[in-house]
């Protein structure tokens, strides 16, 4: 996985560096510390990964990152954790470190981000069968926004439409375990990748505010 670092400051660059040394797969190709020469290099070459400073000195690295077309995944490093909403409002970002960051964060941000391009190298889409009524309906996993349960009955929430059958939520906790999905209540599963923002007692996806059970907080705060 090829990446460059767009940061400021030579300490947190060389903090970086460090870091990426450390891991085989990962490649340092460049670095730069305006967002200027690295936009020069974008017009010639591709990486897989940016770690981007938000606070440049020339334009701030979320504008930046809305001026580069196909952008590449965006690992943003910060000491403000200000930002963090209004970042993941853009779809190539990833995660989000605020400094000091530990090893073993930065490199659960790495997971996290070859998962990520794993996922978009698929040449097929999953799908699910379901049987509302009768009616055999297919629905591509990536689709889902989240699940609902009801006593005996499940909801599949997708952006347009939803789809009721008579099943248990254990099941397709089960099923959905390896596929993006995470159990936040009793009562939902959400996909991870439509998640927009949370706090400590809801999770808000396609501007719907789904809440955080007691119970699993600490898995949230670990996945997400």
């Amino acid at each position: 996985m090829k990446c460059i670092i767009i940061e400021d400051e030579l300490p947190a660059q060389n903090i970086l560096k460090n870091y990426i040394n450390k891991i085989p797969d990962l490649i340092l190709i460049d670095n730069f510390q305006t967002a200027i020469s690295a936009n020069a290099f974008f017009k010639e070459n591709t990486v897989d990964l940016v770690f981007l400073d938000i606070n440049l000195p020339d334009i701030s690295g979320l504008d930046f990152i809305k001026t580069i077309k196909n952008p590449p995944k965006i690992i943003i490093t910060t000491a403000y954790s200000d930002y963090a909403v209004s970042s993941f409002e853009l779809d190539t970002i990833v995660d989000y470190l605020v400094k000091p960051f530990s090893f073993d964060r930065f490199l659960k941000a790495i997971k996290k981000t070859e998962k990520r391009l794993n996922s978009t190298i698929k040449t097929e889409r999953e799908s699910i069968l379901l049987n509302v009524d009768k009616t055999i309906h297919k629905i591509y996993i990536d689709d889902i926004l989240y699940l609902e349960s009801d006593r005996n009955y499940v909801t599949f929430f997708t952006k347009n439409k939803k789809f009721t059958i008579i099943d248990s939520l254990k099941k397709w906790e089960e099923y959905l375990n390896e596929k993006e999905f995470l159990q936040i209540h009793k009562s939902y599963i959400v996909n991870t990748e439509k998640v927009e923002n949370f706090t400590g007692t809801y999770i808000t996806i396609s501007k719907i505010k789904l809440p955080i059970g007691r119970t699993y907080k600490a898995k949230i705060k670990a996945n997400l």
